[in-house]
């Protein structure tokens, strides 16, 4: 019990992207351009949603919700990994790795979810479009994104409850810039095959949203090739691309990540989180707004605000 007890005290080292002080260099500067872009850009679309009222309805409410995960998303990681470089410390607290670890998955989690809830509300936009308001209705939206929220802590805790009862005997750096649960896992001294099976069957959560956008672009995609277009459906479809985007950037990098055996993870993985964590909240305000009319009208009209004021 002695021994469980004292990773609590422990510090994790870091070991960063690359492990090699040049290669950190870059990655310092990379991520100090990137995320204020991301907090910026978020930012923004939930501002410009806020302030013109054509964007009040349930696809631009889910957007600004996504926008406001990746901003906490974004948070988590960088601005820790920006100060531990300055101060040319690699170190991080037990209790600050386990918090780390619990808002990654929690939020990675809702961000899935979310996307799910965009795809769903596509599909009814398009293949029931008299229907739309009343099945897409306010009480709808706001239970789809309480329930993200409410599956991606409930699917975080028994993860971070299972990884803070392992014992760290020997080596502590962290094969990654933030603690992530498969380098802990490989750290510990302890009996780790529940602990792996946890994770797979978290990984199986965070999965089916996906199966739930499969099925949701399967509807879409035969209501267009099946009902006569009209402008309307024409609108509503356009927005997919911007979605499908970034469904393709988030899931191709996670599923690169996590589909595969914990003992295939190395340092070099964690090239693969940059882009998820760090790259796709960054890109996701530029795919939403440059493709869609409605997104740029909104933050000319929050600019001529900004200006007039």
């Amino acid at each position: 019990m002695k021994e469980d007890n004292q990773s609590s005290t422990l510090d994790f080292i870091l070991l960063g992207v690359s492990g090699q002080q040049e290669q950190e260099d870059f990655f310092f500067i990379l991520f100090l351009f990137i995320y204020p872009i991301t907090l910026t850009g978020n930012l923004l679309i939930i501002l410009a949603i806020r302030a013109d009222i054509r964007l009040h309805n349930p696809m631009y409410f889910f957007l600004a919700n996504l926008s406001f995960v990746d901003i906490l998303f974004s948070s988590v990681t960088i601005p820790k990994m920006l100060s531990n470089h300055l101060l040319h410390s690699k170190a991080i607290s037990f209790g600050g790795c386990l918090a780390q670890m619990y808002f990654m998955i929690a939020l990675g989690n809702t961000d899935s979810y979310i996307l799910a809830a965009m795809a769903y509300d596509r599909a009814v936009a398009i293949s029931r479009p008299l229907h739309y308001t009343t099945i897409m209705s306010s009480r709808t939206c706001i239970l789809l994104v309480v329930g993200s929220w409410v599956v991606g802590n409930t699917n975080a805790l028994p993860h971070t409850l299972l990884t803070s009862s392992l014992s760290f005997c020997g080596n502590k750096e962290v094969a990654n810039f933030y603690c992530d649960i498969t380098p802990l896992l490989k750290l510990s001294c302890s009996d780790i095959r529940f602990n792996v099976k946890m994770m797979y069957l978290g990984v199986g959560v965070f999965s089916m949203p996906l199966l739930c956008i499969i099925v949701s672009y399967i509807r879409v995609f035969s209501t267009v090739l099946w009902v006569p277009s009209t402008k309307g459906v024409l609108k509503a479809f356009s927005t997919c691309g911007s979605h499908l985007t970034v469904v393709s950037l988030y899931y191709g990098t996670v599923m690169g990540m996590y589909f595969r055996p914990l003992t295939s993870y190395s340092l070099k993985d964690a090239i693969i989180t940059v882009m998820y964590m760090a790259v796709t909240p960054m890109l996701n305000p530029f795919i939403y707004s440059l493709r869609n009319r409605d997104m740029k009208a909104a933050l000319r009209i929050l600019f001529s605000k900004r200006n007039s004021s």
